[in-house]
């Protein structure tokens, strides 16, 4: 996994990017090594914006690209929610894939009366 932190209006200290590659760990072993991850930190310059800290995200996957956005009062809060979101989102995506290769491999279900399958298709 490719983890890059990058700042708007604000300077990303060692801490905050640490922190934010420990919460994004979970993703590592649901992704492949090469997936590339942009997490942008941002501080909100409107004094009427009670949650001026924001944290994007966006994951480069094989064939998709997934975004994240949360906001909070605090920037590790921000980051904590940002990345329970992409875990969801992620998990939500292989489960779907999983659902689809499922139904194309079920065979359809053999009616258990053979006399009631000629009426129906008569």
């Amino acid at each position: 996994m490719e983890l890059q932190v990058k700042g708007r209006n604000l300077e990303v200290t060692d801490s905050i990017r640490r922190y934010v590659e420990r919460r994004l760990r979970k993703l590592d072993r649901r992704l492949r090594p090469e997936t590339r991850i942009e997490v942008e930190l941002a501080v909100e310059r409107n004094p009427s914006i009670a949650e001026s800290q924001v944290a994007e995200a966006t994951l480069h996957l094989k064939g998709r690209t997934v975004r994240a956005r949360e906001s909070a009062r605090d920037m590790k809060a921000a980051v904590d929610e940002l990345a329970d979101k992409l875990v969801r989102q992620v998990r939500d995506l292989a489960d779907k894939r999983v659902d689809r290769r499922k139904r194309v491999a079920e065979p359809e279900p053999a009616p258990e009366n053979p006399v009631e399958a000629e009426i129906t298709e008569s």
